[in-house]
């Protein structure tokens, strides 16, 4: 197959531009900070009590289970009646329309803080499945690390911008006679703009995907659950794949969590001011632009499954680092490595995974595996994450246990290009 027109490929890179301020700018910065800013630190939540941070976690937690259990119905019905495109406007609108509703979010509305952030992240992580599944129809196999990484340095480049107006409102908020939490409020509705606002330019240029069934025989579920059933079977007959999958399954319960938590963890362990955890996700951000293209570059030389084991090792050296912290200057030093791999690993994961997948037009469904994997590992590291700080009120101990997860990630991977050497060229 060819690489698409430039037109098409930058307008399916602008979506990362689009949805990546949420991830970056939202969960990872403004919005941990003023969750834990308005709550107090132990909080009733449906009858039952929580640590604030735990909540918080618990929720993000709840929302990744939601869309892996939809996604894979979701994405087959997606092949099968060609209109994926309408899912991933959908998921967006969702998740842009309930972001920009937590600018009503104040220590006194926690149900509807809890509920808009939990539908937000929703439309957030159920429109990633259907924009990834474009990815190996729009790129040639050769170009996919490469277009990969031009998604992902796209959206960090948005999230910079989009990050360092929010800041500049928090820093000029007093001076204009804003009380401290309007230019937070002001920041939650920008996010959901610019992330409809820029979406529309991907809905614009991306093409209309192709039906898998001409002629349809039942309902779209009963179709969902055939398509979903015959993707299985594949996936079932790729041991390299396979294998895979299983690494980045462990893998990804570390990095997701890392991410996610970074910013609760400086506030809450280390007493970080706000304004300077937001120069720090900043300079992550900046960080991990060079780490996705130097990731693409380095697979290009010695291929994507030995880079991929590099810098799992790297995580759990982070994971251990982090355990260990004690300081702001440790925090920024470790804020700035994890920046590094962090655009790296999931620029990369992700070509890995259009690479070694079949020649297929079920894109989508295959896709939702892949999402899936990802999204139920995010769920498990999560509640892990929450249920160890809950338990001991430390989280230092969080942040250890995750070294786990990457070392038996890290035997998956490794077993992975065992098979795939055993099998052709490594990739």
């Amino acid at each position: 197959m060819k690489t698409a027109s430039t037109k098409v490929i930058n307008g399916w890179a602008m979506y990362d531009w689009a949805n990546s301020v949420y991830n970056l700018v939202i969960t990872t910065t403004f919005f941990p900070i003023y969750f834990l800013a308005v709550t107090n630190e132990h909080v009733s939540f449906l009858g039952m009590k929580f640590v604030n941070s735990a909540l918080y976690n618990y929720t993000m937690a709840a929302a990744y289970l939601l869309v892996a259990i939809a996604s894979p119905i979701l994405s087959s019905i997606a092949d099968t009646r060609g209109n994926k495109k309408n899912f991933l406007r959908f998921f967006t609108i969702l998740g842009a329309l309930s972001c920009s509703a937590l600018y009503f979010f104040d220590s006194s509305t926690l149900m509807l803080g809890v509920v808009c952030f939990m539908l937000s992240t929703v439309g957030y992580c159920g429109g990633l499945v259907f924009y990834n599944s474009y990815l190996p129809e729009i790129a040639a196999p050769e170009d996919r690390d490469r277009i990969s990484a031009r998604g992902f340095s796209m959206g960090y480049i948005g999230s910079v911008i989009l990050q360092l107006i929010g800041f500049g409102l928090v820093m000029a908020g007093k001076p204009l006679g804003m009380d401290e939490s309007m230019p937070v409020k002001i920041t939650f509705l920008l996010v959901g703009v610019w992330w409809l606002g820029f979406a529309l330019i991907t809905f614009a240029r991306l093409p209309d995907s192709i039906a898998t069934v001409s002629q349809h025989t039942g309902s779209a579920l009963t179709e969902g659950f055939t398509e979903l059933r015959k993707v299985y079977a594949q996936v079932k007959q790729m041991p390299v794949l396979k294998r895979f999958l299983r690494g980045f399954f462990f893998y990804s319960m570390g990095v997701q969590t890392v991410m996610m938590a970074a910013t609760v963890f400086g506030s809450k362990v280390l007493h970080l001011p706000a304004q300077m955890l937001i120069v720090t996700v900043v300079i992550i951000q900046l960080v991990a632009i060079a780490g996705a293209w130097s990731m693409a570059r380095l697979s290009d030389k010695y291929g994507n499954l030995r880079v991929l084991i590099g810098v799992v090792i790297l995580w759990a050296g982070i994971c251990i680092a982090g355990y260990k912290m004690q300081t702001a200057t440790h925090f920024y030093m470790l804020a700035t490595a994890v920046g590094l791999v962090m655009g790296g690993i999931q620029s990369l994961s992700r070509s890995t995974y259009a690479k070694l997948m079949p020649e297929t037009t079920d894109t989508t469904s295959f896709f939702s595996y892949y999402d899936v994997t990802e999204k139920l590992s995010i769920v498990i590291g999560m509640f892990s994450f929450a249920y160890i700080d809950d338990l001991t009120e430390d989280m230092r101990n969080s942040v250890l246990a995750l070294v786990v997860f990457f070392v038996i990630g890290l035997i998956w991977i490794l077993s992975a290009l065992r098979k795939q050497q055993q099998l052709k060229p490594a990739i």
